[in-house]
């Protein structure tokens, strides 16, 4: 898929606010500090859409970001940031689920997770939920450029062997670097095929 245009369109405060029209959308969402935003920078090529911060968990709304002027990109609060106020830990809770619970609109989620580090609870237990709410998500490896090949390969294999031990198949996995631009055309090229379907018939 070739990227041609990509934009800002909107940051909303729940879901009942974002975009009425039928358009496929893709979010993203991972811990704080994931590389979400850089990620998505990554994908569409454009410095600086998404704005990373080096404040883990900035991003508080739903942003929705327009491509090739057909299907969105859209950009969902952080969890697991134990740093923040119980009461804004209970509004991004709300957020978050109210989109991807309540969001028809939404064809896939693509869950960051920190190729880096070993299974973390959070993760597994937000990724337990998705599958129990049959919620159609994918797992993408960030920041793969910070391992050597052969123990991205390792961390990544046994990551997935963790899950296997408890899931009968695994979702579409991605293996990323926002760095070196690993994992773009494979994310693009799914999104691609996704696009292809009515939002009926995700």
């Amino acid at each position: 898929m070739i990227i041609n245009t990509a934009r800002f369109v909107i940051s909303s405060p729940d879901v009942a606010k974002c975009p009425a029209e039928a358009r496929h959308e893709y979010a993203f969402i991972g811990r704080s500090n994931v590389g979400k935003s850089s990620l998505i920078n990554m994908l569409t090529r454009t410095k600086g859409l998404a704005m990373t911060s080096a404040t883990p968990g900035k991003t508080m709304l739903i942003n929705h970001y327009l491509v090739n002027d057909s299907w969105y990109i859209v950009d969902l609060p952080g969890y697991g940031y134990a740093a923040r106020s119980k009461a804004d830990r209970v509004r991004l809770e709300k957020i978050i689920r109210g989109y991807i619970l309540g969001r028809e609109q939404m064809t896939n989620l693509f869950v960051l997770v920190d190729s880096r580090h070993k299974p973390q609870k959070i993760d597994l237990d937000f990724m337990e939920w998705l599958g129990e709410n049959g919620v159609p998500f994918s797992i993408v490896f960030t920041k793969l450029d910070k391992l050597s090949p052969n123990a991205g390969t390792h961390q990544t294999a046994a990551y997935l062997e963790t899950l296997l031990e408890t899931w009968e198949e695994l979702p579409p996995v991605f293996r990323t670097s926002s760095n070196d631009g690993r994992g773009r055309d494979a994310i693009l090229n799914y999104i691609e095929e996704m696009n292809r379907l009515p939002l009926a018939e995700q």
